[in-house]
């Protein structure tokens, strides 16, 4: 279950997506313009926006601009459009955005780009949590600095995880690296673990019985 954000300025499109996204048990925020957009963007930190291109006070792609240089474009965008261009929809993903829809969007597109945007960030969080559990308490060895730009933290991550495998095995990689790492710093504590990474206790305990992470071990780390 995500917390998704839809921005469209037609009605009809907002009360459709909120419906089938809904349906697949995510909690949706519908904002029909951009000054709606940026006051939930801040309110509820949206796991996955859904963001039209064209709206009547600022573009979907002026907003997107927006968050990349304010540092708010810190998860998966989805753009969406019936009219717009390839260099539109090209400029975007430059910009940042994770994909593009096409209006009308398919029931089966739809689904899985969300899936997939949500299972990218999944990694993405899971591999900066991974790197940030291995450096040393005085910060980065010689050999983790580099010039300090997304590249170097890429090849790191590929460094220490095995890539070259479907998205299913490597996302279980590296949620196991990630929830070992909050137990680690949690001292095995569930309940801390569970507040940490929003989820209830019993849906943590079955995701690392699922991922075969060793319970005993964030309470041998922290004893």
């Amino acid at each position: 279950m995500a917390n998704i954000l839809v921005v469209d300025d037609e009605l009809g499109i907002r009360d459709l997506l909120s419906e089938i996204l809904n349906d697949e048990g995510h909690n949706v925020e519908l904002a029909e313009n951009a000054a709606q957009a940026r006051e939930a963007r801040l309110r509820i930190r949206p796991d996955l926006v859904l963001l039209d291109i064209w709206m009547p006070d600022t573009d979907g792609v002026t907003l997107l601009k927006e968050w990349s240089t304010s540092g708010l474009l810190n998860m998966p965008v989805i753009m969406m459009s019936g009219h717009a261009t390839i260099d539109t929809a090209v400029d975007a993903i430059r910009i940042g955005a994770q994909a593009f829809l096409e209006k009308p969007i398919t029931l089966q597109k739809l689904l899985k780009t969300v899936e997939q945007g949500l299972a990218r960030e999944q990694v993405r969080q899971a591999a900066a949590a991974y790197q940030a559990s291995q450096l040393p308490a005085g910060g980065a060895t010689s050999s983790q600095v580099g010039s300090g730009n997304g590249h170097d933290t890429a090849l790191q991550v590929s460094q220490s995880f095995d890539l070259d495998q479907p998205l299913r095995d490597a996302r279980d990689a590296f949620e196991k690296a990630y929830f070992e790492f909050h137990l680690s710093n949690e001292g095995g504590s569930m309940t801390r673990v569970a507040d940490k990474t929003g989820l209830e206790r019993t849906h943590l305990y079955r995701k690392l019985k699922q991922l075969g992470v060793d319970l005993t071990k964030g309470k041998r780390a922290g004893a």
